[in-house]
């Protein structure tokens, strides 16, 4: 099957609606073998899928390298890659706190530099690690107060002095063709508006069902100035694909109770329509016209199975018109007046 795709931004780049986030690739939380990881592309690029999502941090350059083998024998015009820059990676094969997400990763460890000359050299080096002649959607990586904590002025400012600088300089070289963020926070998206132009972001987990904040501001500033987004996390770290069960989690931690409550009152709401609770997960954020792709992980064929079969599923209109009228999502999201699927929204 094939996929409607959307601009990203001021840029020439298409994205298809749901698009493949290489974080599992990198062997987050647990090592995918190479043939199964070679497997899972071939059935992303079999079903339709175009947006290819990666970074240096991402197994510190696995993702990028099984990525970018893959892609290279594909037609260069016939999809679009998205890396980062943010993290230099240096030659460490020994123990560091990275290593605790990414299983058998490469022998690097990730240090944050969003200067100017990092972010021209971490480019230089992400092309050679996906053996690609050009990088569609390059991405400054998770700026923001909760990533930084006390050191979050310091290196915003660095960022916007340098990174930014750098960006913008290789997208006018034509080198890149779209700029952006990727990033868990929202807020720093919106002050990063401030300082310069951008085409798309790339937000984990913060416009989605049980998550929409972002539209008191944020959201229609990107409307106004063409900005569109890429949401990953559209599970929030996978409440809304397993449901309210016991160990459920939700922004990489165990379930609050608040939310394992919300997450049951949305789900009771989908269930009364016939709809998974994940089905719907996936196509809420692409309802709003800002949203050009959702990007769920998926770590092996089977869980890309799955995101096809939920993608397919049909959404009645009433669904988000009942959840509005229980405040489960807010009034002010925009829904469709029509049943739909998330695959042809």
């Amino acid at each position: 099957m094939g996929f409607p795709t959307r601009r990203l931004g001021g840029s020439d780049c298409m994205a298809t609606v749901l698009g493949f986030g290489g974080a599992p690739l990198g062997n987050l939380y647990a090592p995918i073998p190479e043939a199964v990881a070679a497997d899972l592309l071939a059935g992303t690029w079999d079903a339709g899928l175009r947006l290819y999502d990666t970074a240096p941090f991402y197994g510190f350059g696995l993702s990028e390298r099984r990525i970018g083998d893959f892609l290279r024998e594909k037609p260069r015009a016939d999809f679009v890659v998205s890396t980062k820059v943010g993290r230099m990676l240096v030659p460490d094969p020994g123990d560091h706190p990275a290593r605790q997400a990414f299983k058998s990763a490469l022998p690097f460890r990730p240090v944050f530099d969003y200067s100017y000359d990092a972010v021209m050299r971490s480019f230089e080096d992400s092309l050679q690690r996906l053996g690609l002649d050009r990088i569609d959607v390059l991405l400054m990586h998770d700026i923001g107060r909760v990533t930084h904590g006390d050191r979050h002025e310091e290196l915003f400012r660095i960022a916007m002095d340098g990174g930014a600088r750098a960006l913008t300089e290789l997208r006018d070289q034509g080198v890149v063709k779209a700029i952006g963020l990727g990033v868990n926070e929202w807020e720093v998206c919106e002050a990063a508006m401030d300082h310069a132009r951008w085409d798309t972001f790339l937000l984990a987990g913060r416009y989605t069902l049980l998550e929409q904040e972002s539209l008191a501001s944020f959201l229609p500033r990107c409307e106004r100035e063409g900005v569109t987004l890429i949401v990953g996390g559209p599970f929030n770290s996978g409440i809304l694909a397993t449901g309210p069960v016991a160990g459920a989690r939700y922004n990489y931690e165990p379930a609050p109770p608040e939310i394992l409550e919300r997450a049951r009152a949305i789900e009771a709401v989908c269930r009364d329509h016939g709809v998974p609770l994940a089905a719907a997960a996936l196509a809420f954020p692409l309802t709003h016209p800002a949203i050009a792709s959702v990007i769920p992980g998926m770590a092996n064929r089977a869980e890309l199975d799955a995101n096809l079969a939920l993608m397919r599923a049909t959404i009645p209109a009433a669904l988000w018109t009942d959840l509005k009228a229980a405040g489960l999502i807010r009034p002010d999201a925009p829904i469709p007046a029509a049943d739909q699927t998330a695959a042809t929204a």
